[in-house]
């Protein structure tokens, strides 16, 4: 297997009336270059979805990044979506397929998706590329950290913020870490307040979007702007056009 945790692979933008239209994916730090290297020339692709019973999305999704493969010159010649409307599905079924999204969304809704179907051992033995988007990225650690981000989560003593994921990687991603670091979630700001105490004995990585985290043959190497957040502390590793 071959995994990308991705902040955000691009595809995507919003037109002047703030509807979303696909785009080119981001190519910034190399990532549709390293994409195209561990893709055959022509994919078949599958959306594993965030939210399985929202099958307007998930079309919207597969839709949109059809597109975006097209313009970033990846030629598709079969998507589907496992959501809801899937049933039961095999280690086999997965193998059909040479590249495997697992899509973004909110993170303790795909975790218990992710649970339902069995996905962890499905995919332990999975020979081909996986792109974690966002949720999909932060469910791909042996242990996710979930990070409160709906209203009234950070202060749910019952909401699970460390839950068990598939187990493709020990690294605890944050996504989007350009926008996370100047929001507030119920009245606490979302890094200084949230994150960095719940790192405490932890290690996290904050991705910028445009970052990535590339494991191939065992390593994992990053790419672009990031951030370790360990025992409350916070330090650049990497900046963009950089790799560690």
């Amino acid at each position: 297997m071959v995994l990308f945790l991705t902040s955000s692979p691009g595809g995507s933008t919003f037109d002047e009336k703030g509807v979303r239209i696909p785009c080119p994916l981001d190519e910034r730090n190399s990532f549709v270059t390293l994409l195209k290297e561990h893709l055959p020339a022509q994919i078949k692709c599958l959306f594993v979805s965030s939210a399985p019973d929202d099958l307007e999305r998930n079309e919207g999704v597969r839709s949109n990044f059809e597109t975006a493969f097209k313009l970033s010159g990846i030629e598709v010649i079969k998507t589907e979506c496992l959501d809801g409307r899937s049933g039961e599905i095999t280690a086999e079924y997965l193998d059909e397929f040479d590249l495997l999204i697992l899509t973004g969304g909110h993170v303790p809704t795909q975790n218990a998706f992710f649970e339902k179907i069995g996905l962890r051992e499905k995919i332990a033995d999975y020979k081909g590329v996986v792109v974690g988007i966002s949720a999909g990225t932060m469910n791909s650690a042996r242990v996710v950290y979930a990070m409160p981000e709906l209203e009234g989560e950070s202060l749910d003593k019952g909401f699970k913020r460390f839950i068990p994921g598939l187990g493709l990687t020990e690294s605890m991603v944050i996504p989007h870490y350009q926008y996370l670091k100047t929001i507030t979630l119920d009245g606490k700001k979302m890094m200084e307040e949230i994150a960095y105490p719940d790192s405490m004995g932890r290690r996290f990585y904050a991705l910028c979007d445009g970052s990535f985290i590339l494991r191939k043959d065992g390593k994992e190497t990053i790419y672009g702007e990031a951030y370790i957040i360990e025992d409350g502390v916070i330090r650049q590793v990497c900046c963009d056009n950089q790799i560690v």
